[in-house]
């Protein structure tokens, strides 16, 4: 197992977060150093096998794994599924195809090795090895060397790129589900309830958990010490925009030097 950088103390304010390989992590925590910028996420590689005993252990808060989650003493939420492929060399004539199906693979030697993700009921479709290969990146040494070929989530098979190799998708297979897990508890601690909310999508507004009723609370009191507006004095009238008074037409008199339209009376 690696660890970057030293995971601090578990009363530190940090938060730890496992991952296997082939999980990609690095959108979340982008959102959470934005979002928890006083709080320092460290990362801590595990393999598959070191996943569940990291977490009770209290290596880490959370981890990203690939389900199923081995007992009932971890929490676990299914985040999404990947793609399953198969891993052949370039001159392979699979490499020629688009897209492979189980009975595809009848006469080929699929590889099957220890720390599998795919969650097989039986086997592999095809010809099974004489032996199991310990690890994937083991099966991908002898998938290089012409032994067989590998089916895993495309996740790994961009993991162990090589020039050599190369994969095509196969259907009608199993495929790994990858799932954020922590330790069971009646409330999850506020920080893992915090990166829940990142996972799942919550806006900062919608997001559960301790923080979040700070910040919650923080708008309210900003609300609540804001000033009414002042309401306009009794009596006020509106000028902008009022039109002029018309000024009065002079009254037509019927006495005088002039009568209707003007004209001067004749004399009588």
């Amino acid at each position: 197992m690696t660890d970057s950088p030293l995971a601090p103390a578990p009363d530190a304010a940090a938060f730890r977060l496992a991952f296997v390989p082939g999980v990609t992590p690095s959108k979340w925590v982008r959102t959470w150093e934005q979002r928890l910028p006083d709080v320092p996420l460290t990362l801590v590689q595990v393999t598959p096998g070191e996943a569940f005993g990291v977490l009770r252990d209290g290596g880490a808060d959370a981890a990203l794994l690939r389900l199923p989650v081995d007992a009932e003493d971890l929490s676990a939420i299914p985040l999404y599924e990947e793609t399953s492929v198969v891993v052949v060399p370039k001159d392979h004539h699979f490499a020629a195809a688009e897209e492979l199906a189980p009975e595809d693979l009848a006469e080929e030697l699929v590889l099957h090795p220890l720390d599998d993700t795919l969650g097989w009921e039986a086997s592999p479709p095809g010809l099974p090895a004489f032996q199991r290969p310990e690890t994937t990146a083991d099966a991908i040494e002898l998938v290089a060397a012409g032994v067989g070929v590998l089916v895993v989530p495309q996740s790994l098979a961009r993991l162990h790129h090589r020039k050599d190799l190369t994969y095509r998708t196969i259907t009608g297979v199993p495929q790994s589900r990858v799932a954020l897990s922590w330790p069971k508890a009646e409330e999850a601690p506020d920080l893992v309830e915090e990166f829940i909310g990142i996972v799942r999508g919550r806006t900062v507004n919608s997001t559960r958990g301790r923080r979040a009723e700070e910040r919650k609370g923080q708008k309210t009191v900003q609300k609540s010490g804001q000033k009414p507006a002042k309401a306009a004095p009794k009596g006020a009238k509106k000028t902008a925009g009022a039109k002029p008074a018309r000024p009065g037409k002079p009254a037509k008199g019927k006495g005088g030097a002039a009568g209707r339209g003007g004209k001067p009376r004749r004399g009588r």
